[in-house]
């Protein structure tokens, strides 16, 4: 059965890793390491474990059959859910958390020491009520499921990404289709106090840059065939597309090394959730090559 990743979970492995040690060392797992009311079986720790492995919050080197490779047992976690797939595990049981689990050695990485920062600063909720419920990232605000999907240390960051790709988008449709689209993200991005993400995903597909909204609104669609002509600007292959997502990012002027498909299957995938299948279907035919697929896939 599918596992959607917890952020109680999260903190436990990141705040256990930390706490045993520095560098590679041993990490064992125990009933005791979880709160009261929080309920874990085997496989979603390993499932846990791995996504955050997978992701480089953390370096693990698992024991036994981690990482095995059977075709008859299913993958404990949805990969559609965290947009990426997960090892199959232990063959397909999935009793109880065993009284211990060991693996070789772990590590946090500084994208997870900051990250158990962020946690520690605000708790999930869960943890100060007592009780564990798991999260769907289908029931999370948009920019948090852009920012878990996508990989991305600050919420700020899946903001700038997702308005870098979704002008990517706009420039390959007509004015009319890009319209009939932002109908359909009337909602928050985030609800949050901070004046500086209090807006609806629309505005986001608008653009919050007059100047860049208004030349999208004038000019003709880009050519989306993806033909591969180096002195044709106006073709956008699927190479150009996410060439301008890494290059136009924000990130980009620190020297932060975006993973392009990533990035863009995490926008595609939050904002898909927002559209009907006629729109996500529409969307698809103004998509170039590679770029479709992972709107497909996402």
């Amino acid at each position: 059965m599918p596992i959607p990743i917890r952020e109680d979970i999260v903190y436990i492995i990141l705040n256990k890793i930390n706490d045993s040690g520095q560098a590679m060392h041993e990490v064992k797992f125990e009933e005791s390491d979880f709160f009261p009311g929080i309920q874990i079986t085997r496989a979603e720790l390993l499932g846990h474990l791995d996504y955050l492995n997978q992701m480089q919050y953390i370096k693990a080197e698992f024991s036994g059959n981690a990482y095995a490779n059977q075709e008859d047992v299913p993958s404990v976690v949805d990969s559609k859910e965290v947009d990426f797939r997960v090892a199959n595990t232990f063959g397909a049981e999935d009793g109880p958390l065993p009284h211990l689990i060991t693996f070789e050695a772990a590590e946090l990485t500084e994208k997870g020491k900051r990250m158990l920062q962020k946690m520690e600063d605000n708790p999930p909720k869960s943890l100060k009520e007592g009780v564990s419920v798991p999260i769907a990232t289908k029931d999370m605000p948009f920019l948090e499921k852009v920012m878990i999907k996508g990989g991305f240390e600050d919420i700020f960051d899946a903001r700038d990404v997702t308005e870098v790709i979704y002008r990517a988008m706009r420039d390959l449709m007509p004015t009319e289709t890009s319209d009939q689209v932002e109908k359909e993200l009337h909602k928050e991005v985030l609800p949050t106090e901070d004046k500086a993400l209090q807006m609806e995903i629309a505005d986001l597909w608008r653009d919050t840059n007059p100047v860049v909204g208004f030349l999208s609104r004038i000019r003709a669609p880009f050519d989306h065939s993806n033909r591969h002509n180096p002195t044709d600007i106006s073709n956008v292959n699927d190479e150009r597309f996410l060439t301008r997502v890494k290059n136009e990012s924000p990130m980009a002027a620190t020297g932060y090394d975006i993973d392009r498909d990533q990035a863009v299957k995490a926008v595609f995938s939050a904002t898909k959730d927002e559209l009907s299948e006629d729109r996500i279907k529409e969307i698809a035919e103004y998509l170039p090559g590679k770029v479709r697929q992972l709107w497909e896939e996402a």
